[in-house]
């Protein structure tokens, strides 16, 4: 794969790639050898990882660090380092998914509540003409029970791996299993199997084509207003840490 150009933000690393230099390089992690580790970093996500060196050790390895959350879009531009464009993880996952469907690749849904992963899978299956899912499982397993977890993805035959475990369990799980998951590659993806499933609605495509998603959730769950102040903190920080 080609190298991307990269950009920190509080120190994290950052890729500054469109949604077409993603999916490239994702074509080309279908075609090479091991697992590629993709990661999907909002605001919150790297704000964790500033203070969290094991998962800014994760982040710094990865073979692609999406820009999902228009914080950091902003906060690169402050930093007179801009990002080109937010590209939302769950964007870049069904794009993935149609080049996976494109090239007879299978898929492996894992995370979220029991039942969630497979009405994911089988709706977005629905929706995307020759996806093959090659299975799906919730995320409610022990540590002791990863190995089992590992081996039956790696019994699936799929090429990719679909994570939604939340952050940073999901990056932790890739990291831990990458030299053994037989993947060509694995995601983190938050939240991606809650919206797929329909348990949870998306912001209406005028709030995502203006960086908005933040603010719908907000006006639809009150409860989430507490941290309101919490984006602007942020991008201020990021742009004063250069």
């Amino acid at each position: 794969m080609e190298d991307l150009s990269q950009t920190r933000i509080l120190g994290v690393r950052v890729d500054k790639v469109t949604k077409a230099q993603a999916l490239k390089a994702f074509r080309g992690m279908l075609d090479s050898p091991g697992c590629s580790l993709i990661v999907t970093p909002n605001a919150e996500i790297v704000e964790k990882a500033d203070k969290t060196p094991a998962l800014k050790s994760v982040i710094e390895g990865a073979d692609l660090v999406i820009p999902d959350g228009i914080g950091l879009v902003y906060a690169s531009r402050l930093k007179g380092d801009p990002i080109g464009e937010r590209l939302a993880g769950i964007d870049f996952a069904r794009a993935a998914l149609e080049i996976c469907a494109s090239e007879g690749r299978s898929v492996y849904f894992l995370g979220s509540k029991p039942g969630v992963a497979e009405k994911a899978a089988a709706n977005v299956a629905a929706e995307i003409p020759g996806l093959l899912i090659a299975g799906a499982r919730d995320g409610y397993f022990k540590p002791s029970e990863e190995a089992q977890v590992v081996a039956d993805i790696n019994a699936s035959g799929a090429a990719f791996l679909c994570c939604a475990l939340g952050s940073p369990k999901q990056e932790f799980f890739i990291a831990d299993h990458r030299s053994e998951l037989k993947t060509a590659a694995a995601a983190g993806l938050g939240g991606s199997f809650d919206v797929w499933s329909g348990e949870v609605t998306r912001a209406p495509a005028f709030w995502q084509e203006h960086g908005l998603e933040w603010l719908y959730r907000m006006v639809r769950q009150p409860s989430r207003l507490k941290r309101l102040p919490a984006l602007p903190l942020f991008i201020i920080k990021a742009a004063i840490r250069r």
